[in-house]
């Protein structure tokens, strides 16, 4: 048998294929657990209008790439195989077929990182052959495929290490796995405000990767992804769905902005090719006034802002619906429990609220820019606050107005919201009060607004006051 059978064993496994369950993937996964290896699997890298699939990848942060691919082959397929190599082959340590699949690697690195990216090493899931079956096979087919590649159906956690371990230890440091996994699975990349990558916890992968259903509520707290997960979502169903008409609803004018502005963002850096104009991101106004009833796939992000009227009509609609909520630390049914951003500081003052924002405000200046600041209270200490702020500080104060565009108010100045006005937004500083008359929900949205510290006035205790106390108590370092 010359070089061609092998060839057609390989076109044979070439389609998008889930990896089948086994006690060997089992021994893999098992040896990436105990020693700390981050093991993904039936995963699908995008770039362009390109895709490439995996069956299973491990990435061990000391080598780089270890890249797995399945083939059924059993003994009686090889037993009579001979290998002639063909004059032009070239062989290598690190590989043992799978040009293609570096070639789409290499490619998502040198375009977004300007580099090769990291080494990649391959091998082979025999689930149908053991060692012992492969011993006997014919001195050509294990020329081309050493058994030092080849993960048998009977190889222990033991055999599996020390064919990984065999693998080269980088001469450089390797990119943090968030940076390597984040530029191969544009799906999985979170950015925050200062465009550090993360990559999606299982708990989002799942997520993102699961089928769309008629009816879905994603109910988690806030901080841990959701609106991010959201996008990645409806990114990958486009990828896969062109044609998906996708329907989007955010509570303000303002939030619709800021997630355009960080779809685009995503879009950008993943270096893929979407049709944007078919995914719309309107408020519950506009959702009906465009008659977008009609969309394949509608996601009502933050649903505890609209009415209960709004959210039966949608939930009346022949599209698939996700409603995404944020959930209270007491809630029990959280789907994501990983939160991405570090807890802030957070200070309590009893004090009377208007003349301890004053102060606060007034001190934190000394140190910190105006635009770094939010305080968030009703619309009457709004007004107060106003008034009394212009006499002694000298920087623009900004009522913020969700219900305007970017363009037209200033967000780069001391902000001054009401608790209905602050979804999508963060600052460094922010500064609650009349915390005992909003709306739990609202309060709970505000309380994770801020990126550094948090202060909390208040005048007397109540119930919301204990919530949150409760929260920085169970959450603090």
């Amino acid at each position: 048998m010359n070089l061609s059978f092998l060839t057609s064993f390989f076109k044979k496994n070439k389609k998008t294929l889930q990896l089948p369950q086994s006690l060997l993937l089992k021994e893999i996964e098992n040896t990436a657990k105990s020693n700390k290896l981050n093991i993904f699997q039936n995963i699908t890298m995008y770039h362009h209008t390109q895709n490439f699939f995996i069956p299973l990848l491990i990435l061990d942060e000391e080598r780089g790439l270890l890249l797995f691919e399945f083939k059924d082959w059993s003994y009686d397929d090889l037993k009579n195989a001979k290998i002639e190599k063909a004059t032009q082959q070239n062989s290598s340590k690190n590989t043992v077929a799978f040009e293609k699949s570096h070639d789409f690697i290499k490619r998502r690195f040198n375009e977004i990182t300007h580099s090769d990216g990291v080494p990649i090493f391959n091998y082979l899931l025999m689930q149908n052959l053991n060692t012992d079956e492969y011993n006997h096979l014919d001195d050509s087919f294990k020329k081309l495929l050493p058994s030092e590649k080849i993960m048998f159906n009977d190889s222990t956690e033991n055999d599996i290490l020390t064919k990984i371990m065999n693998s080269e230890v980088s001469p450089v440091a390797l990119p943090n796995v968030a940076n390597i996994m984040g530029t191969l699975m544009i799906q999985y990349a979170i950015f925050d405000k200062e465009q550090h990558m993360y990559l999606a916890s299982k708990e989002q992968r799942d997520f993102i990767d699961s089928d769309i259903l008629p009816r879905f509520t994603l109910k988690s707290l806030p901080g841990t992804g959701k609106t991010t997960s959201i996008l990645l979502k409806v990114i990958l169903q486009k990828l896969k769905e062109p044609q998906l008409h996708v329907s989007i609803i955010k509570p303000t004018i303002l939030a619709c902005e800021i997630l355009k502005s960080q779809l685009l963002n995503i879009v950008e850096h993943a270096i893929i090719e979407i049709d944007l104009s078919s995914i719309e991101i309107v408020t519950p106004q506009l959702f009906q006034e465009k008659g977008l009833k009609n969309s394949d796939l509608v996601i009502c992000d933050d649903s505890q802002a609209y009415s209960p009227e709004f959210i039966e009509e949608l939930n009346n609609l022949k599209a698939s619906l996700i409603t995404v909520e944020n959930a209270l630390e007491s809630d029990t049914q959280k789907l994501f429990t990983t939160r991405f951003k570090k807890s802030p500081k957070v200070y309590f003052h009893q004090a009377n609220p208007h003349a301890k924002a004053l102060q606060l405000i007034s001190s934190l200046l000394q140190e910190h820019k105006a635009e770094d600041i939010l305080v968030v209270c009703s619309d009457l200490s709004r007004e107060k606050l106003v008034d009394d702020l212009e006499n002694f500080i000298v920087e623009d104060i900004v009522i913020l107005e969700a219900s305007k565009s970017i363009i037209d108010q200033n967000l780069n100045n001391l902000l001054l919201s009401s608790y209905n006005d602050i979804n999508s937004l963060e600052k460094k500083l922010v500064i609650l009060i009349d915390i005992c008359f909003a709306d739990i929900h609202q309060l709970y949205y505000a309380y994770n607004l801020a990126q550094e510290n948090l202060h909390v006035v208040y005048e007397n205790e109540c119930d919301n006051l204990n919530t949150i106390r409760n929260d920085f108590e169970n959450n603090k370092d």
